[in-house]
């Protein structure tokens, strides 16, 4: 039965779309909802279709674009899940691009706009663009004006993003024929157990991460960032702290000059999954050579431990590692580190010396963009620099026993600049 295959949802966007036409087909909403597996799905309907229409047009090589933020994103979202369930693995020629159905499927890539060379001038079949909020919308454009074959559909799914998102109010409010909407809640993925489903919900913070994550909704933050963080339960004193006989010791940095903008060295202890920011440096006025001396010291009390840093300035990160410090370029997403740390916050793994100063100033002012959907950029140094060390070394540490540069290279390839 094909309830053994799909969830209700996605039996009716199968209804939907394989039976109708349509020119774009977007699924939007919460994360684990089933959004990405119909898709997937979707996208080999297409190219059978796509198929037919060359052979019965006479064209012997039809063109389709699968386009994603980047090589990585495609790789693991569609292409590896196509080969876990169908055992379908491409062979790719040097541009990265491969058959499949007898359609020449051409790799675009959204995060930036250098990333739809390989389509332009060509005249696409169709299109699927995975994570579709996460791309340019000049390459989204890009995209749809390539799709001019006959019969020419685009398939799209996306997380919830802000709602004043180009992708939102042009594409999902915009009442359009052409244009087909399918919103998803977790609890539409009726293959997920019970008990995963309220444990997620139990894991995730009340308010914009709820509604976006569980709910599937485009919501945005008000207020406080951090409106979880509570004095009388995450600040510790140092000297209770010092009493932990911590795993390890991680840093994260945020380089910074000019007043109104400190340069930021951050070290937190570890033990059991908790974090105990130990030591705050911030300060304005600091060259490179200061940075690492102060850095030196740390190293010198804590031993060697990776330092997470801005990558705005790289020559600045290779000279602490011509330091011996071990200096790593840190992942910056902005929204998925903020969530990170407010899990951290909400499940009481995250604790702060009683000592600092300057987060006791920007816990309180770092403030959501109620229009934008990200952080005013005001009061955010410290805050950074929490977010690089502590999202960053959540990612490496998800896999064991990696090496320093083993690390760096996931961070890089998980990281948008």
């Amino acid at each position: 039965m094909i309830s053994d295959v799909y969830t209700k949802k996605q039996i009716e966007v199968l209804k939907e779309t394989v039976n109708k036409d349509w020119f774009i087909a977007l699924l939007h909403g919460a994360k684990r909802s089933g959004k990405t597996k119909i898709n997937n799905d979707l996208f080999l309907f297409e190219l059978r279709r796509v198929r037919k229409i060359a052979d019965d047009e006479g064209v012997k090589e039809p063109m389709y674009i699968l386009a994603g933020v980047s090589s990585s994103t495609i790789q693991k979202n569609v292409l590896q899940e196509l080969y876990n369930m169908y055992n379908i693995s491409p062979k790719f020629d040097k541009h990265g691009n491969f058959k499949l159905l007898g359609v020449k499927v051409v790799q675009a890539y959204t995060g930036n706009i250098g990333g739809v060379g390989a389509i332009r001038g060509m005249t696409a079949y169709g299109a699927y663009v995975n994570e579709a909020s996460l791309a340019r919308q000049e390459v989204f454009a890009e995209i749809i004006s390539r799709c001019s074959g006959t019969g020419a559909r685009i398939l799209a799914d996306t997380n919830p993003d802000n709602p004043e998102h180009w992708l939102k109010k042009e594409y999902i409010d915009k009442k359009n024929d052409n244009v087909k909407c399918f919103h998803f809640r977790l609890d539409d993925n009726t293959f997920l157990s019970q008990r995963y489903r309220a444990n997620i919900k139990a894991a995730t913070p009340s308010g914009m991460f709820y509604d976006r994550d569980i709910n599937g909704l485009w919501v945005s933050g008000q207020g406080s960032i951090y409106g979880l963080f509570d004095r009388q339960k995450h600040y510790m004193p140092l000297s209770e702290m010092k009493k932990i006989h911590f795993d390890r010791y991680v840093g994260g940095v945020d380089f910074g000059f000019s007043e109104g903008h400190n340069g930021v060295i951050l070290v937190f202890g570890v033990k059991n999954d908790k974090y105990y920011l130990l030591e705050e440096h911030a300060h304005t006025g600091l060259y490179i050579d200061d940075w690492c001396d102060i850095a030196l010291e740390i190293t010198d009390e804590y031993g060697d431990m990776p330092f997470f840093c801005d990558s705005a300035r790289p020559e600045h990160v290779a000279k602490m590692r011509d330091k011996g410090i071990q200096a790593i370029l840190a992942n910056k997403k902005v929204l998925a580190g903020i969530e990170h740390i407010s899990k951290l916050f909400y499940q009481s793994k995250l604790y702060i010396s009683e000592n600092v100063k300057v987060f006791k100033k920007e816990i309180y002012n770092y403030v959501w963009n109620e229009k934008t959907g990200e952080p005013i950029k005001e009061n955010d140094d410290v805050m950074d620099a929490m977010r690089y060390a502590l999202y960053t070394d959540s990612i490496v540490n998800s896999e064991k026993n990696l090496t320093a540069d083993e690390g760096a290279e996931k961070i890089h390839k998980l990281s948008i600049y």
